[in-house]
């Protein structure tokens, strides 16, 4: 073509641009960067529904929203992503963000500081689903079955197969067990039985008592799919979407013996029900029809019918809050022995959930990786605003070209990866460094804690606590059609449940008690230390020190009888230094200053609400 055509082309096109506005003119324009509720703290990048578009930003800025795409990643997460301008990463470490198989624990010690993967190490622990029955058993067996009555009685072969021979002599003469490959998934493997002899032969497997009175809905059983969102470990937050999907079997269930070989009576998969010939899509989210409906389209059928839906969505949060701490002790461990921070890992579970005839609801597995695929406009509208509200609310940050540019660790330099990301931070001064563990320390070494004793950790907050607070703040505001079930208001009934008490637990579900009806003034208080720059280590002189109350040290005889062990004298002795005259400041009860908290500023003879009184600690 000629020069003098290309140019004309090129007018043509013009001219059809200004005549008639593209979709993309017709949307509404979005900031590419969400403001903190907080001042001297970073922006986290929007990404934005199909009706909306991203404003680019300066190329300078532009150029870091690389993401690393792997064989896995979903399509409706490359669209969410290319709508806030991110690229492909074509380098192996210059990326922000990546949705991608899960990997071996060591494997975290490649991910940089800036970096978010979908994943965190140990997950498996729940969502293998081995190692699901066996964690939720252990948490059956030390919190009582009261407690942890949400899951049918399971075996693993071969180490179980006495027990389970036992408990099926010991059963009726028509009972039924559902038999799993422990890592399988798309229903992959996964039959029903009734005879002992029909027990395969391959090993390992999980064989469990069969749910075989579920509930029905126009004679067909289904399962529910929960979207799980866990932002991180320590504090524990957690966040279930409020939408999600329901299951159907393809045809009504039987309760024959002649019925369990059929996987369209027995099974909700989709994988294994949309081969069948008589399923039937559902096109409308709102309509309760076919075989897959929107979880809000249930919850409107079950209210219809008489049925307390919120009640039956309330026992479904506490059975992911019981499940995901079951999983606390190994997932916390690793990602301090291989992670750099935090802020690196995320995860999306996917929850598989069963009424019975009761409409008591029991977990079936848990999924790491749950599919994303979106088949039909149900899938699109339901997984599609679940993906852009989790990557909001997964508070991704712009990096400083200086991390981009530094160079990679290597396996050497990363093997203390958490300690590193420690020394690369500012740390506050050493006074305050040492007053923040005292205080961890503190909290953690009460044998008896009670209410009074825990809302004291509010009363003078160190930097790392209003940086925790600060963050549990900012991801709340931006989490979309997210709920948070944990920290909430009624969280601290869940504390017990931990294997080992965390401080930080502790102090995000006590502001929650406190500031749940006034979220405002929360809010301000944290303003006020976040305007010195507090929580970044920042103007500490400006703040009150955090010190142990002036009951705690008198004599060694009233020890033991105020509830702490040798021990525990130890564990909160080690962090003093009878040689650092500064340590020995940091003890002394400081007198107030600027910004408290309630501070407890009582004397001797008067006893401050919320601080332990007549404690005694010899150190």
């Amino acid at each position: 073509m000629s020069s003098n055509g290309s140019v004309a082309l090129a007018s043509r096109k013009c001219h059809e641009c200004l005549a008639q506005p593209t979709e993309d003119q017709e949307k509404v324009l979005k900031p590419a960067l969400v403001c903190s509720l907080f001042p001297n703290v970073p922006p986290t990048i929007y990404f934005s529904t199909r009706d909306e578009r991203v404003e680019k930003l300066p190329w300078e800025q532009r150029k870091l929203l690389r993401w690393k795409m792997c064989t896995v990643t979903p399509n409706i997460v490359k669209q969410t992503i290319s709508r806030s301008h991110f690229r492909v990463s074509k380098k192996s470490n210059d990326w922000l963000g990546c949705w991608g198989h899960h990997m071996k624990s060591p494997g975290f010690r490649a991910i940089r500081e800036h970096q978010k993967l979908n994943h965190f190490p140990g997950s498996f622990q729940i969502g293998r689903k081995d190692r699901l029955w066996r964690n939720l058993l252990k948490m059956q067996t030390r919190c009582g079955k009261k407690e942890f009555n949400f899951f049918p009685q399971s075996f693993i072969l071969p180490q179980d197969i006495k027990l389970l021979r036992k408990a099926w002599e010991e059963g009726a003469s028509h009972q039924k067990w559902i038999v799993k490959p422990p890592a399988s998934a798309r229903g992959i493997g996964i039959q029903v039985i009734h005879k002992w002899s029909q027990l395969p032969k391959r090993r390992p497997l999980l064989v469990q008592r069969y749910l075989h009175k579920p509930y029905l809905i126009d004679g067909r059983k289904f399962d529910l799919r929960i979207y799980v969102y866990v932002t991180c470990y320590d504090p524990l937050r957690v966040y279930l979407f409020k939408d999600g999907l329901v299951r159907f079997a393809s045809c009504k269930y039987s309760s024959s013996m002649k019925s369990l070989s059929n996987k369209f009576v027995h099974l909700t998969n989709y994988s294994v029900n949309k081969k069948n010939t008589e399923y039937k899509s559902n096109l409308d989210e709102t309509a309760c029809q076919g075989h897959k409906w929107a979880l809000k389209a249930l919850w409107n059928y079950l209210t219809q019918k008489g049925v307390n839906s919120e009640a039956i969505w309330e026992k479904i949060k506490d059975i992911v809050i019981k499940t995901i701490i079951a999983s606390e002790p190994y997932v916390n461990s690793l990602v301090k022995m291989y992670v750099r921070r935090p802020y690196c890992c995320h995860e999306l579970f996917g929850f598989d959930i069963m009424l019975d005839e009761n409409l008591k609801p029991w977990i079936l597995e848990v999924n790491i990786s749950p599919s994303l695929h979106s088949n039909s406009p149900l899938d699109v509208s339901i997984k599609g605003q679940m993906i852009r509200d989790l990557l909001n609310l997964a508070g991704f940050v712009l990096p400083s070209t200086d991390s981009i540019a530094s160079r990679p660790q290597t396996r050497s330099d990363s093997t203390c990866s958490q300690g590193s990301a420690l020394k690369e931070k500012p740390r506050p001064a050493s006074e305050c460094f040492t007053a923040e563990k005292l205080k961890k320390a503190y909290y953690l070494t009460q044998k008896i804690p009670d209410q009074d004793f825990y809302s004291s950790v509010l009363d003078i907050l160190t930097p790392d606590d209003v940086r925790i607070l600060v963050e549990t703040e900012d991801e709340y505001s931006r989490r979309g059609q997210f709920e948070r079930v944990f920290p909430t208001h009624i969280s601290m009934r869940y504390l017990r449940f931990f294997e080992q008490p965390r401080y930080f637990n502790i102090l995000v579900t006590q502001w929650e008690l406190k500031y749940y009806l006034n979220k405002h003034k929360g809010l301000e208080l944290l303003k006020k230390w976040c305007v010195k720059g507090y929580h970044t280590g920042a103007g500490t002189d400006l703040a009150q020190m955090w010190s142990l109350p002036k009951s705690f040290f008198l004599q060694k005889s009233r020890v033991q009888s105020n509830g702490f062990s040798k021990l525990e004298l130890d564990r909160l002795g080690n962090l003093l230094s009878p040689n650092n005259g500064d340590l020995v400041r940091c003890l002394e009860p400081s007198p107030a200053q600027s910004l408290p908290l309630n501070k407890c500023t009582a004397g001797a003879d008067q006893k401050p609400g919320g601080c332990l009184s007549d404690t005694a600690l010899v150190l």
